[in-house]
């Protein structure tokens, strides 16, 4: 892989619409950001991530040819190290849930402010995901209502698409964790950040980040984007619950 100045990441953006692509390239460069390529479509963004083996790729969730989805599905096969934040507008929150389990490592929305996009990409490159707590709750309401309609049957008909043609699930089993740790990840399954858990359970920040790590290393979890998936996934966390509860 291509060496970084500064250490700063090295952003892919991938967008249908130049405009866009333009806006996010000076945003990323005038913060010290390097974009080393664009995209208009899935198929391009498939093919330069393989070619240009960028570090993030800002990834519009519609676009031609291959949405946002599938491609970040072919890019995290062929780049696992490589992180993916998907571009997606209040209307789109449908899709949240299947990219969440395709690998994407948070979302941003198309009017981030230029300090956040900034932040944002810098933030998932450490390992860590973003999941805004607006996004984080409207996942718990989508998931909850695909998965009832899932146990209901499937003679009403297709899946809906939030939970159609999913990569593979990460363990299900939360045996291997402490009570304590279960608790860490059913606070982390309602985005709380590592300064909300510790307080939430008056511990120091030091600690939690070694629980917050020990569930990765027993789950086989990439990141907090995963822990959240797995949270819902095993009913750890159901929706209409508070974090405080």
């Amino acid at each position: 892989m291509p060496s970084r100045e500064s250490g700063a990441p090295r952003v892919l953006v991938a967008d249908d619409e130049e405009l866009i692509r333009t806006g996010f390239r000076l945003i990323l460069t005038s913060r010290g950001i390097e974009v080393i390529g664009e995209a208009a479509d899935g198929v391009q963004a498939v093919a330069e991530a393989e070619r240009l083996r960028p570090d993030v790729v800002l990834m519009d969730i519609r676009m031609p040819n291959l949405d946002g989805l599938e491609a970040a599905k072919h890019i995290l096969r062929l780049l696992p190290e490589c992180r993916v934040l998907m571009l997606t507008t209040f209307d789109l929150d449908r899709y949240v849930y299947a990219a969440l389990a395709a690998g994407a490592s948070g979302f941003l929305l198309k009017d981030v402010t230029a300090a956040h996009l900034a932040a944002a990409v810098r933030l998932v490159d450490t390992g860590d995901a973003l999941l805004a707590p607006s996004i984080t709750r409207r996942l718990v309401e989508r998931f909850a209502t695909t998965s009832a309609t899932d146990r209901a049957g499937a003679d009403h008909g297709p899946a809906p698409v939030a939970t159609v043609d999913r990569a593979p699930a990460v363990h299900r089993d939360l045996a291997p964790l402490t009570p304590r740790e279960r608790e860490v990840l059913s606070l982390m399954g309602r985005g709380l950040s590592n300064a909300e858990l510790a307080e939430a359970l008056t511990l120091s920040e030091a600690t939690v980040k070694t629980h917050v790590a020990r569930i990765f290393a027993k789950l086989a979890l990439r990141d907090r984007a995963q822990a959240v998936v797995i949270a819902y996934e095993t009913g750890l966390v159901t929706p209409g619950r508070s974090a405080a509860e």
